[in-house]
């Protein structure tokens, strides 16, 4: 048993104080903040992690959504750095009176998570289809992302249906096989 000597002060005990981020604005996305939105997607949506989510994610998309609506494509900056986003559509059905608001991706910076940016980013988003006449929002995320799914819960999102994704790895199919075997022998040649 270790013994203590009497002139043994203990120590202080001193938290580390957290540092506070600057404060955030969240506003609409504009041309200049595609490379950056992209690369930070690209950083939150890997295959590892999120391998469906990955599969979509990609400059076309995008690009084809920032082009669709820029009203509906918002960005949160912290001084000169952007932070999240949040990439909406508004979808329209034929013969139908109904809306709908489609947050298509949302994502984070992870040092700027839990500071409630993704939840400014989602009621302003929801400000914007509200005065855009939509009835409805859908959001679609992986089932094995828990931490997607409890952020949408505890914000109201409910009814959920599975949607079940397959694939085939072409890689091994005959007519893949024929074609390598047929570029080889061209080369070859």
């Amino acid at each position: 048993m270790p013994v203590r000597s009497s002139n043994h002060k203990p120590r202080p005990r001193t938290r580390r104080r957290r540092t506070e981020p600057p404060p955030v604005e969240i506003r609409e996305m504009q041309l200049e903040d595609l490379p950056t939105v992209f690369a930070l997607g690209q950083r939150l949506f890997t295959a590892e992690e999120l391998p469906t989510l990955y599969r979509c994610w990609d400059e076309d998309e995008v690009m084809k959504i920032f082009g669709a609506d820029t009203e509906t494509c918002l960005v949160a900056v912290a001084g000169d750095r952007l932070v999240g986003f949040a990439l909406g559509s508004l979808m329209e059905k034929r013969r139908s009176a109904w809306r709908y608001g489609w947050l298509e991706w949302l994502g984070v910076d992870p040092a700027y998570s839990r500071h409630g940016i993704a939840t400014r980013l989602l009621k302003q988003l929801t400000s914007l289809f509200i005065r855009r006449d939509a009835r409805i929002i859908l959001v679609d995320t992986d089932e094995a992302n828990e931490s997607a799914l409890a952020f949408f819960r505890r914000h109201g999102f409910g009814q959920e249906l599975r949607h079940v994704y397959l694939s085939q790895n072409l890689d091994t199919h005959p007519e893949t096989i024929g074609r390598r075997e047929t570029l080889t022998e061209d080369e070859e040649e």
